[in-house]
């Protein structure tokens, strides 16, 4: 099966290591068969295969293949074929265990993109029963308009699923108040390694039993059976704390516990997918909480924080959650989270709890709130709770400590915050203590650790920073868990408190819970899979976890030699860069604002962003072969990128793919070249000017039968899509036309409105002029060929030509910007090129200045009319309604709400703002015949069908010029610029 046994280091130390199985005739075969008995997606190609080697954790081991099965038939049957080709099976679905529970040299059976489903929902009885593959997420909002919910609420709740929850027996931030999965799951159907399939459920059911298959109650006898024998053993060493995830939970199968039923799928919960295949889980739900109220408790040392849990705990809270100083402080370096720091956060409080209350009772939890205060105050902080009373504020905050893990990560250079003694647990009593022990134990080691998470039970998330490129790491990794773990034993803690055990903590079993239990999970294994054909090497018979083969950065590490073309000195290079991606998993979540439109139209690992920064990195690396940075497969894997800059602002990382596809873009084409399509796309700025003359003949195209078919061949632009037109009369104007009664700005007429759309820089001309300001029009001084940002060069890679284009812009526009006039723009993609990409392209002080003084439109407009400066008179617009659209770059930078807001300037008018991801379109993309189907595709996730369901009297704006024209070819209506909308409402009636 691939696995090889080294030679004993020494007395003490048996190493195992996966070998990577050769990818010969064996897997072929079990790759051909796959394909012939199954409906589902087979993966075998080196790219898939290293897309699943790694999860959330430290470990990278490469997979066999993987299949992706449509049906419950597929699961069988895919099971039956590795039985029979003597290959591991590994069950998957989101990929973002702690721990290297989802990693194995094994067949991966991924179910998150299938077989993803509510099976049924009884309301009466609250129950439900759902597929392995659904999202956390998801469940809870097909149940919300039934007033329900499941209560397991694990940070990765958008990208979770309950089939890895439940191998996981996850816990979450209320598990105070609900348990954690064991205690939220009824029964089971699972398949065992025989093939042979199961209900698994209460074992004190006598007719259910009856009912079940011989086998079946032979099992269950052994299970009673070994629980009546290590009864004692069990009440020996379980630690009594709720968050006990380690090992086999034997104890599940004790008879006559107060409210409680022996039921063997409880047993399987927390089995890591070491026992049986999950088809369908059966969960107990819970009425949703009416109000909430969220304290913010402020604390000046990291001790009195922990000092304060017990007594906050017996205020009966639903949750207490720990944000410590690094997160805090990192929070704040995070665009996406320094708002909220900004609210939320007095001072430089070294930590703070999140206590919230949830009820029925509105005042009752205000109440809570109150004695809350009371409490702080007792305890010496009279002012140190920040309240949140609202579900928008609560939300932010509950963001910041959901994000917790990533924004940890965000930490740059090669030491990180790592997990392997991060949920360790310990009673209340005992955490001062605890923690401040174990600084010592990292400060022993030259170390730091980060600290949040759940107060309320005494798990705190903790990672030591180690860099485990360093040789060094492993050793003192290990060292720090050995200290750790006798600590938490001393404490009468569970060293595995929710994230299991995998890889980091099944070899420490014996000295948690003994030798004689650690025998009984054998036993188990063995009952279940006598022939280990389930996730082998987990929780029983375990690998060491200091065994740097099995980690992402292996002994022989190391990143081939590149010479970037941007600028990634932010990162320590570009494979730093890469590295951010800790492939926690979020940008696998549909709650977004944008991140990933590719993946949510897809749901393949190959098109979100986790899985192409892990492509990165196997390629720099050299772990994919020889030139495999610059191959057709690499080129593959990045194809369906939109460059929405979504992962820029969403991933709280900081993992930039649009950034990281131009790079990458450049080599690619320096090796193949580039084709006409990608020519034509790059040269739009230097053409235009040109050709404009015969956009009327250019217009055809989409008018004369066969035409349209015919470019599709030439330049691969689909027939199914009509290009943009070009307009009769493009945008002219030069030098400064307005008054500076306001002040001035700088206009920057980009090449898709200057030639196609110029009704949009006429309408912005009016409006600026009509607010007091004298427009300049931003123009070269040496070269009649107006100025471009460099946009469409950076789509195909061409950097060295946006080089060039950015640098006659800074040249044009510096001599405004350095006496503080703005420069103004209306196309969203063009505009924040300059915010962005100019840094890479040209780094220095001529860039990071005209980034701060680059603007868009709207927020120029709506900057100068909070100031009072602008003279802005709009005409009411009587039960108008307006429907707003916002561009992935403006919904990146955070620039959405200045468009929201100066619309809002309107009098009388209604504005919305449609809710989704990317419009499908993003530049070229849409208009590529390859990528029609998925650019519709993403379109239909939200903006399509929400400008459809319009009335027709609704005013549509989008900024975007690719967005107006997905909603035209989309919907087949017209959306408009907001500078046009406004233009339309100008009130002349005082003007001169």
């Amino acid at each position: 099966m691939g696995y090889e046994t080294l030679a004993k280091q020494d007395d003490a130390d048996v190493s195992r290591v996966y070998t990577a199985a050769p990818a010969t005739a064996s897997d072929s075969a079990l790759a051909r068969r796959l394909r012939a008995e199954t409906q589902g997606d087979v993966l075998f190609d080196d790219f898939s295969r290293g897309r699943y080697s790694t999860d959330a954790s430290i470990y990278q081991i490469r997979p066999l293949g993987v299949a992706v099965p449509r049906t419950q038939d597929d699961v069988h049957a895919a099971i039956a074929i590795a039985r029979e080709a003597g290959v591991p099976v590994l069950p998957r679905g989101g990929g973002t265990s702690q721990n290297g529970q989802t990693v194995n040299e094994a067949l991966v059976i991924d179910t998150s993109k299938y077989l993803n489903n509510v099976v049924s929902l009884d309301r009466e009885r609250r129950i439900a029963v759902v597929e392995p593959g659904l999202v956390l997420d998801h469940l809870n909002a097909h149940l919300k308009p039934h007033g329900l919910m499941y209560p397991v609420d694990v940070s990765t709740s958008a990208q979770a699923t309950l089939g890895g929850m439940a191998g996981n027996n996850s816990c979450g931030t209320r598990s105070l108040r609900y348990g954690n999965m064991v205690h939220n799951v009824r029964a089971l159907d699972a398949v065992l390694a025989d093939g042979s399939a199961h209900h698994f459920g209460r074992l004190d059911d006598k007719a259910a039993l009856a009912a079940q298959t011989p086998a079946y109650r032979a099992l269950a006898e052994r299970m009673t059976g070994l629980y009546a024998r290590e009864a004692d053993e069990l009440a020996r060493y379980f630690p009594d704390v709720n968050r006990r995830v380690g090992g086999y939970n034997l104890n599940e199968l004790a008879p006559n516990l107060p409210g409680r039923h022996p039921n063997l799928a409880k047993l399987l919960i927390g089995s890591e997918g070491t026992l049986a295949f999950f088809q369908s889980i059966e969960i107990d739900l819970q009425p949703t909480v009416t109000h909430k109220v969220l304290g913010i408790c402020h604390f000046p040392t990291f001790r009195k924080a922990m000092e304060a849990a017990k007594p906050i705990v017996a205020l009966q809270p639903a949750a207490v959650e720990l944000v410590d100083a690094t997160l805090i402080e990192l929070g704040r370096e995070i665009e996406l989270f320094r708002p909220v720091m900004e609210r939320y956060i007095r001072g430089r409080p070294q930590a703070v709890l999140l206590v919230e209350f949830a009820g029925d009772n509105y005042d009752e939890q205000v109440g809570h709130l109150g004695r809350l205060g009371e409490l702080m105050a007792d305890l010496g902080y009279p002012d140190g709770v920040v309240e949140a009373l609202t579900p928008a504020q609560q939300t932010e905050m509950w963001g910041v400590r959901k994000a917790g893990l990533n924004i940890m990560m965000s930490m740059k250079g090669d030491g990180k915050p790592v997990s392997f003694i991060e949920d360790c647990a310990v009673p209340l009593d005992d955490l001062p203590d605890y923690t401040e022990r174990l600084t010592e134990v990292f400060h022993k080691h030259g170390t730091e650790g980060t600290w949040y998470a759940h107060a309320s039970e005494g798990c705190l998330h903790v990672r030591p920073i180690i860099n485990l490129k360093d040789p060094a790491g492993a050793p003192k990794m290990r060292a720090i868990a050995e200290e750790a773990f006798a600590m938490v034993r001393e404490y009468k803690g569970s060293h595995s408190g929710e994230h299991g055990d995998g890889i980091s903590r099944s070899e420490f079993h014996e000295a948690m819970f003994g030798k004689r239990l650690v025998e009984a999970f054998g036993e188990i294994k063995h009952s279940f899979d006598p022939n280990g054909l389930f996730n082998p090497h987990k929780i029983t018979d375990p690998l060491r976890m200091d065994d740097t083969r099995l980690m992402r950065f292996k002994p022989d590490y190391k990143i081939i030699p590149l010479k970037t073309e941007l600028d990634w000195s932010a990162h320590g290079g570009f494979a730093g860069a890469v590295e951010m991606c800790n492939n926690n998993g979020a940008c696998r979540k549909f709650d977004a604002a944008v991140m990933c439109p590719s993946y949510r139209a897809t749901k393949d690992e190959q098109h979100v962003t986790r899985g192409r920064a892990n492509s990165l990195r196997l390629a720099l690396s050299g772990q994919l072969g020889e030139d495999a940075f610059t191959s057709h497969a690499m080129y593959d894997t990045l194809s369906k990128c939109v460059s929405c800059k979504g992962c820029k602002r969403e991933c709280p990382t900081g993992v930039d793919m649009a950034k990281m596809k131009v790079e990458f873009l450049h080599h690619y084409h320096e090796r193949h070249g580039r084709g006409l399509r990608d020519r034509l796309i790059a040269e739009l700025p230097r053409y235009a000017p040109k050709i404009a003359w015969l956009g009327w003949l250019l217009n055809l195209r989409d008018r004369i039968p066969g035409l349209a078919r015919l470019s599709e061949k030439i330049t691969g632009f689909s027939a199914r899509r009509p290009l943009p037109v070009w307009h009769a009369k493009p945008f002219r104007r030069t030098g400064a036309l307005g008054e500076a009664v306001a002040g001035e700005v700088v206009l920057f007429a980009d090449t898709f409105n200057r030639w196609q759309e110029a009704d949009n820089l006429r309408a912005a001309v009016d409006v600026l002029v009509a607010a007091g300001y004298q427009v300049h029009i931003a123009a070269p001084a040496d070269s009649n060929r107006p100025l471009c940002c460099g946009r469409t060069y950076l789509a195909v890679g061409d950097v060295d030509k946006a080089r060039e284009e950015a640098g006659r812009t800074l040249a044009a526009v510096m001599p405004y910007v350095r006496r503080g006039v703005p420069v103004v723009g209306l196309e969203p993609s063009c505009l924040l090129t300059m915010r962005d990409e100019f840094r890479s392209l040209l780094p220095g002080d001529e860039a990071e200045t005209l980034a701060e003084h680059a603007l868009l439109f709207e927020e120029f407009l709506e900057r100068e009319c909070a100031a009072g400066r602008a003279r802005l008179k709009l005409k009411p617009m009587p039960g108008g309604r307006v429907l707003l659209h916002g561009h992935c770059h403006q919904k990146a930078f955070g620039v959405l709400s200045a468009t929201e807001k100066l619309l809002k300037r309107i009098p009388e008018a209604e504005i919305e703002t449609i809710s989704s991801t990317c419009c499908g379109m993003a530049g070229a993309f849409g208009y590529q015949a390859e990528h029609y189907d998925t650019s519709m595709a993403i379109g239909e996730l939200g903006v399509l069908p929400a400008v459809r369901a319009a009335d027709d009297d609704v005013y549509l704006v989008a900024d975007g010029t690719s967005c107006r024209h997905q909603i035209h070819d989309g919907a087949q209506r017209r959306a408009v610029h907001a500078a046009v909308l406004l233009a339309g409402q100008l009130d002349r009636r005082d003007s001169a």
